[in-house]
């Protein structure tokens, strides 16, 4: 008993660790033109190639509710409103990403073709998600040129997520095993 009890609070800290990395994600901006260029869809890979889907979609699952109930967690604050911004669309992405590099990537020690596989499949899946809730909320809005907000707030920042997702494959391959030794040295195994 006291050993579930210890796995559901280390369970809780790794989850608090990538909502608070979203957070952060979220407010280290780099102006650009209508939205600013953020590091979320990153932590949102890193989070299930590190935690695993469940946990992974956990903790975006939180920061996505923490934003709703009105904390000002994503990049212009939190609110239930945010449903009709037209970036809302990636950040009910961060939760399928998450799942989906859980998924494909599976447990520590796995070869790095496996990791990059997942991170570039949970690129894809935050864009496929977020690209068209962008345009349909933009034209709901009366956003006249939508060909132009899809290369302009969409299109230009794939590059950029590809290369940081690669790089989180890569991080995530090197650490994770040393975190699977670290948590069964603390377990007692």
């Amino acid at each position: 008993m006291v050993t579930k009890r210890k796995l559901l609070a280390q369970d809780l800290a790794e989850c608090g660790i990538f909502v608070a990395l979203m957070v952060a994600a979220a407010f280290i901006q780099i102006p650009f033109p209508l939205v600013p260029l953020t590091f979320q869809t990153v932590v949102s890979v890193l989070a299930g190639l590190m935690l695993g889907a469940k946990k992974g979609t956990i903790s975006m699952t939180v920061y996505m509710v923490l934003g709703l109930i009105g904390l000002p967690v994503f990049t212009a604050g939190g609110g239930i409103y945010y449903v009709l911004k037209p970036s809302f669309g990636y950040i009910l992405g961060f939760i399928v990403a998450a799942a989906t590099a859980g998924l494909i990537a599976g447990r520590a020690g796995l070869p790095l073709w496996r990791y990059i596989l997942a991170a570039m499949v949970a690129f894809l899946a935050d864009y496929a998600v977020g690209i068209p809730y962008c345009i349909v909320a933009a034209h709901l809005l009366g956003v006249k040129n939508l060909l132009n907000l899809f290369i302009v707030g969409n299109l230009l920042y794939m590059p950029k997520d590809a290369a940081l997702c690669l790089l989180a494959a890569i991080l995530a391959r090197k650490v994770c095993p040393l975190i699977g030794v670290a948590i069964k040295k603390r377990a007692g195994k």
